[in-house]
């Protein structure tokens, strides 16, 4: 049964509080909460979770804290305090709930998206060396890699995109179009809907190397050299952001083993090949001219 918090249970409201933020702690640059927390209401659920709400002007109250312990999960209690919520915040006369969510804390995104609850804002986050260092940080550059040998073709099909005719080069089974950085998603997959197999294969900040592979105009594989060099990812970005081996064979003829071996993914630029020369690296893999 829900019930609202009197004084007579400040104790176990500040018990609750302690115990939500020990199992969901804040980000690590982030001061510790201070002891004291004195919502504007507190919902209990018998002695095994709490609802914490503060009021946000005449429409809005924030839920500060949602929390059920351990042993009482699975059986309704956090939707029910939910619920009363919503019944405060109606009662109030106000018509909105807002709420946090760590982006990590995937259990807790997938109750509230089911309940209704949308994002509204994001708030990001970077270390200030990272955008002192992006400040100062090397060219970037790169070109588009078509898999045919039409260049008249392919110059007619890049010129269309980018509304002036490129330079254009052709290599061995597959022709090099000189773009500006900002063009070459763009025009690698334009040129992939007329053409078939196209990669835009780049160095970014002088500091990593990327690839995207189109087939047919779909975006079949894309790999970073230091995934989270512009920021955190999701661990599952992380993840995609490596070559996959199989997929580059099918399409380019590259040794599966080579691929996995060459196009490795690291935290830091330092801990792989300087950039160009990894950039090279890749472009043979590929059979492309750099």
């Amino acid at each position: 049964m829900i019930r609202t918090a009197t004084e007579a249970d400040a104790q176990l409201v500040q018990e609750l509080w302690h115990a939500f933020n020990e199992e969901v702690p804040d980000a690590p640059w982030r001061e510790d909460d201070e002891d004291e927390f004195r919502p504007d209401v507190a919902l209990l659920a018998d002695d095994d979770g709490v609802a914490a709400l503060t009021r946000r002007g005449t429409r809005a109250w924030y839920l500060d804290v949602l929390y059920v312990r351990p042993h009482a999960r699975d059986r309704g209690v956090g939707l029910e305090l939910i619920r009363a919520a919503a019944e405060h915040v109606r009662e109030s006369g106000a018509d909105m709930l807002e709420l946090d969510v760590l982006e990590e804390n995937v259990a807790a995104r997938r109750l509230y998206e089911r309940l209704g609850f949308t994002t509204v804002e994001r708030v990001l986050a970077t270390p200030v060396d990272r955008l002192l260092g992006a400040a100062s940080a090397g060219p970037t550059y790169g070109a588009v890699h078509v898999q045919s040998d039409d260049v008249d073709k392919v110059t007619r099909d890049a010129t269309k995109v980018l509304r002036s005719e490129p330079e254009v080069e052709l290599g061995t089974g597959w022709i090099r179009v000189e773009a500006d950085a900002d063009r070459l998603r763009t025009l690698a997959r334009e040129l992939s809907f007329a053409n078939g197999v196209s990669v835009a294969l780049s160095v970014e900040s002088g500091a990593v190397v990327r690839y995207l592979l189109f087939d047919r105009g779909s975006l079949v594989d894309e790999y970073a050299s230091v995934p989270e060099f512009h920021g955190a990812l999701p661990p599952g970005d992380v993840i995609a952001l490596g070559a996959n081996a199989t997929v580059v064979s099918r399409l380019t003829g590259a040794d599966p083993q080579r691929v996995r071996a060459v196009a490795r993914t690291a935290a830091s630029p330092s801990e792989l090949p300087p950039a160009e020369e990894l950039y090279r690296q890749i472009a043979d893999l590929l059979g492309v001219t750099v």
